[in-house]
């Protein structure tokens, strides 16, 4: 580690222990590093071949090509981005399919019980659905992951039809946050020089209109005050949106996105990198860099979908690595929360809590076969923190 990076994270180590216990954002934000799991070790694989830890369950909720369990709907191919919705006493899995054409989103709907209750199309014929978004007005974005790609407004619930919301930008969409704080829906880009962009919509709860902006400052700047900049042409043709402002600051494949708390976490697969931006402040910081890990292996590779606990938890799924979904906890800790076993060529998406915090869904998107046709969906149970 470079002596200056190496300092740093001395000096907001002793920050934290100044604070009595405060989160590390709040005591400047230092990179999380490898320690124990506050639920422990995990266990062997169960049948579903799921590593958890003691007092955790897991449960196949849908196959891809198979009918979702009580219900006549065929699950999609390459489940990606997820979220859960309150409907009534029970909930709603919605889940983005990242194929070609198709494309599109389902939702599953439990009962107050867990049990499936239906299962049913959101949105289709669109392209490379990937990760989104979920509303304080309970809708879904899902996001294009293409050229020019778009976001969709989509109803979890199943009544209204999905609408393009092309004010928010034409270009490689990832995944977004919306902020009911500061009334911005944040978003990442999946290109490798990509950007990171906040939509401010002209009235709050309708996305037809707005401004789009893309972050500022300077290309190595890892930590520090940054600007936003309008984007003067959102359909970004000719010029792509991320080429039009030259002060526009860089990040190598934007993917997961979450808000909480006034701060926007995202995560960059290009340098394995989970981002806090501090909204109130106006700030970007690290809260994992698996290149300034002291010792020992990163635990976390390959970082993607990024979801988080009321207690204020992050869970970091995995596109490779181990198969994992990692925590970094609010004291700084990074440690796996969970691992799929035999999927080598998969990757783990969407994850999502249930409204009370008690279930964790996730995707495999290619399960056992490596391929778009073998996705498996999946839901944990047990006690979570807060």
């Amino acid at each position: 580690m470079e002596r200056r990076n190496f300092l740093r994270v001395a000096v907001v180590g002793a920050a934290a222990a100044a604070f009595g216990g405060a989160s590390w954002r709040e005591a400047f934000a230092a990179t999380a590093q490898p320690g124990p799991s506050p639920y422990g070790d995990l266990l062997a694989a169960d049948a579903n071949n799921v590593m958890l830890p003691a007092g955790f369950t897991s449960r196949v909720v849908a196959r891809t090509g198979r009918f979702v369990a009580r219900t006549s709907y065929l699950w999609h191919p390459a489940p990606d981005g997820g979220a859960c919705f309150a409907d009534g006493s029970g909930w709603i899995y919605v889940s983005n399919s990242e194929v070609p054409l198709v494309g599109g989103c389902s939702a599953i709907r439990f009962g107050a019980d867990g049990q499936i209750t239906g299962a049913y199309r959101i949105l289709g014929n669109t392209n490379v659905n990937c990760a989104g978004g979920a509303t304080p007005w309970h809708t879904w974005l899902s996001c294009e992951e293409i050229d020019w790609g778009r976001v969709f407004e989509t109803d979890p619930f199943g009544v209204n039809g999905a609408t393009a919301r092309t004010a928010m930008g034409r270009f490689k969409h990832e995944a977004c946050a919306a902020d009911p704080d500061h009334q911005f829906i944040y978003m990442t880009e999946d290109v490798p020089d990509g950007c990171f962009y906040r939509f401010k919509p002209a009235t709050w709860g309708n996305l037809s209109s707005g401004t789009l902006e893309v972050l500022c400052g300077p290309a190595d700047q890892t930590s520090g005050p940054v600007t936003w900049r309008r984007v003067p042409d959102p359909d970004g043709f000719p010029v792509t949106t991320r080429n039009q402002v030259s002060a526009a600051k860089r990040f190598t494949g934007g993917e997961g996105c979450y808000y909480a708390g006034s701060t926007c976490w995202f995560t960059t697969k290009g340098d394995n990198r989970v981002w806090a931006y501090d909204a109130n402040a106006s700030t970007i910081d690290l809260a994992y860099d698996d290149s300034l890990v002291i010792g020992g292996a990163a635990p976390l590779t390959g970082v993607d979908n990024v979801t988080g606990a009321a207690n204020g938890d992050l869970f970091v799924a995995e596109d490779g690595g181990d198969m994992e979904i990692c925590m970094i906890t609010p004291a700084g800790v990074v440690a796996p929360f969970l691992r799929v076993l035999g999927q080598g060529g998969s990757e783990i998406t969407g994850p999502a809590f249930s409204p009370d915090g008690s279930r964790l869904y996730f995707s495999s998107q290619r399960g056992t076969s490596g391929d778009v046709f073998g996705g498996i969906t999946y839901e944990v149970r047990g006690p979570f923190r807060g």
